[in-house]
């Protein structure tokens, strides 16, 4: 199976917007608009991948925020009309998210979170169920390996309530370590004929992620170039051989969403690296979602790569 089948090929994130932000009403509003979505479609991207986190679609209270969904409805909407699918994906959900600094906690050992997070994904799948445009991610980046089994009997839960609203609605199953490569062996096998895995990567990271300063473990005045950091096509197939191996054995295909590299790194590096993971994507038929469109430290429209940018959407 590949993803290419179902239209989920090349896409790009839509990060910073429902998730990672201050949730004013101005970065709301205004921080993506559909000037932007006219240029995703114009570099000939067929998807967007939306982080959405639950406090944007839910009140204080736990209640489905119409305001919320009016504005994922508004943007799926808006997306149709220039031939973009949509991949929803709860970025944070009560009780846990991939960042520490988030203060979430207590998701994977409370089964009152757990039944928050399955009502809401019940509501989504019930309210986006288009399988033909709209694609669902359960939720980002489980971080710790410990948590393995935890995700596989919520995934499957979760999987259950939506497969009552959505049956053919395509969804992205990814596991520990950051939707690492690595994780990919100890889900659980896919539910269904539309379950894909779903990975991130971003390696080596002294290079996409020199100068991070929420990396504790890298030094923040470090900078590292291409040719350094001895970056291959080999080092992304090697990275990819036992997740490839794993979806092929079980059916199923696999899905990139997010990868990319830091505005630290000079442009003509950023191409590079771009380049020698996208013969890997192509080669093993992997649809991947770049990150991400705008600032968020890896914005693709950033004015940094006009110079360069024509070539490196070759390589999404």
């Amino acid at each position: 199976m590949k993803m290419k089948e179902f239209g989920f090929w090349r896409g790009v994130n839509l990060g910073g917007w429902f998730s990672q932000c201050d949730y004013s009403r101005e970065r709301l509003d205004r921080f993506i608009t559909e000037k932007d979505l006219d240029v995703i479609a114009g570099w000939g991207l067929d998807h967007v991948r939306i982080p959405m986190d639950y406090n944007v679609l839910e009140t204080e209270d736990g209640k489905i925020s119409e305001e919320g969904f009016g504005r994922i409805h508004k943007v799926t909407e808006q997306c149709r009309e220039r031939g973009l699918r949509v991949v929803l994906d709860l970025h944070k959900t009560a009780g846990f998210s991939f960042d520490s600094g988030e203060q979430e906690e207590g998701f994977f050992t409370s089964p009152e979170y757990q039944e928050r997070f399955w009502k809401l994904w019940e509501e989504l799948s019930r309210s986006f169920c288009d399988p033909d445009r709209i694609a669902f991610e359960m939720l980002n980046e489980v971080t710790d390996q410990e948590w393995s089994d935890t995700w596989n009997r919520i995934a499957a839960e979760c999987i259950a309530r939506i497969r009552k609203n959505a049956p053919k609605s395509l969804i992205l199953l990814g596991g520990y370590h950051n939707n690492s490569p690595e994780a990919v062996k100890d889900l659980d096998a896919p539910a269904d004929d539309r379950v894909i895995y779903n990975i991130h990567c971003y390696e080596p990271l002294p290079f996409t992620h020199q100068g991070a300063y929420w990396v504790p473990w890298l030094d923040i005045n470090a900078r590292v170039s291409f040719a350094e950091a001895g970056i291959t096509p080999d080092l992304f197939r090697d990275l990819f051989a036992e997740a490839i191996a794993t979806a092929q054995a079980r059916g199923t295909g696999l899905y990139c969403g997010e990868y990319g590299v830091i505005d630290r790194a000079t442009p003509e590096d950023t191409v590079l690296w771009f380049k020698a993971i996208h013969e890997v994507f192509e080669q093993y038929q992997i649809s991947r979602c770049a990150w991400s469109y705008r600032e968020m430290d890896f914005g693709l429209s950033d004015p940094r790569l006009d110079g360069v940018r024509d070539e490196l959407i070759r390589y999404l």
